[in-house]
């Protein structure tokens, strides 16, 4: 197990995609894997991507994707997919929009299975952005599921939390008061040239002005048509910015913290 984790560390990636299986599985083996990449952790930016089914999350990620490359940064992508009744493995439907970066040795992407999980992210996946990160990816993005509004364990894996909205999405309102209200870093309004798009934005950007709460960081409402690239380097900004508020007040060393406190409760 030592080989095979100082292979990973070294950068082979048919390394890296053994011990992901293994995580993934829940070995015996996982412990002592986690132990040994410790020391090379917490130098990736994490970002989770979430919201309702169909607000097109996976192409966001993409274009998200080819923004970071741009930049030469490398890029680990974890697409959380429903899990097929037959295998038990992910139902890779989502995949297809990422083709484009299959071929890239600076882009991984790996689909991991709900296997039941109701929250949008299965147990294996914090151990797989741990893998991710000590193998050296600068930007690790997560897509969630998209099982709808109790879709909130990304709060307690990610850095920087971009909620999708469209505006077929339905009652806006009502979506927001389930809870991604309060889990967003940054609003995206995607597919912008359906009607309605506008009203949207200007609603979330309403209750985020009537909210109580006193935001150290009030979340930016980006309106965005991924499909055709308009929108999408605003939100790469928006996620650079709140990588800066985190490090510049302190927040990502205590967000850290508590993730590494609940990981260990659960």
């Amino acid at each position: 197990m030592l080989k095979l984790v100082e292979r990973m560390l070294a950068g082979e990636l048919p390394a890296l995609a053994r011990l992901i299986t293994l995580v993934e599985r829940e070995a015996p083996q996982t412990p002592e894997v986690m132990k040994e990449i410790h020391p090379y952790l917490g130098k990736a930016h994490v970002v989770g991507v979430t919201g309702p089914p169909g607000g097109g999350k996976s192409t966001l990620v993409d274009r998200l994707t080819q923004v970071a490359r741009g930049q030469g940064l490398s890029v680990g992508i974890i697409a959380v997919d429903p899990t097929s009744p037959f295998s038990g493995g992910a139902v890779l439907g989502d995949r297809i929009r990422m083709q484009r970066h299959y071929l890239d040795p600076g882009v991984f992407i790996r689909s991991m299975a709900t296997r039941g999980s109701r929250g949008g992210l299965p147990r294996g996946v914090r151990g797989v952005i741990k893998l991710l990160d000590a193998f050296g990816k600068d930007l690790i993005l997560v897509e969630t599921v998209g099982v709808g509004q109790t879709e909130l364990d990304i709060v307690e894996t990610a850095d920087t939390v971009v909620v999708v909205l469209v505006p077929e999405a339905g009652d806006a309102v009502q979506t927001l008061k389930a809870g991604l209200m309060e889990i967003a870093s940054i609003f995206v309004v995607n597919k912008a040239d359906l009607p309605g798009a506008d009203r949207l934005a200007l609603e979330i950007e309403s209750m985020l002005r009537l909210s109580p709460a006193n935001f150290e960081w009030r979340p930016p409402v980006v309106v965005t048509q991924a499909l055709n690239d308009i929108g999408v380097e605003e939100v790469y900004r928006a996620v650079e910015e709140h990588r800066q508020h985190l490090q510049a007040s302190g927040e990502l060393e205590r967000r850290r913290l508590q993730q590494r406190r609940e990981e260990l409760w659960q």
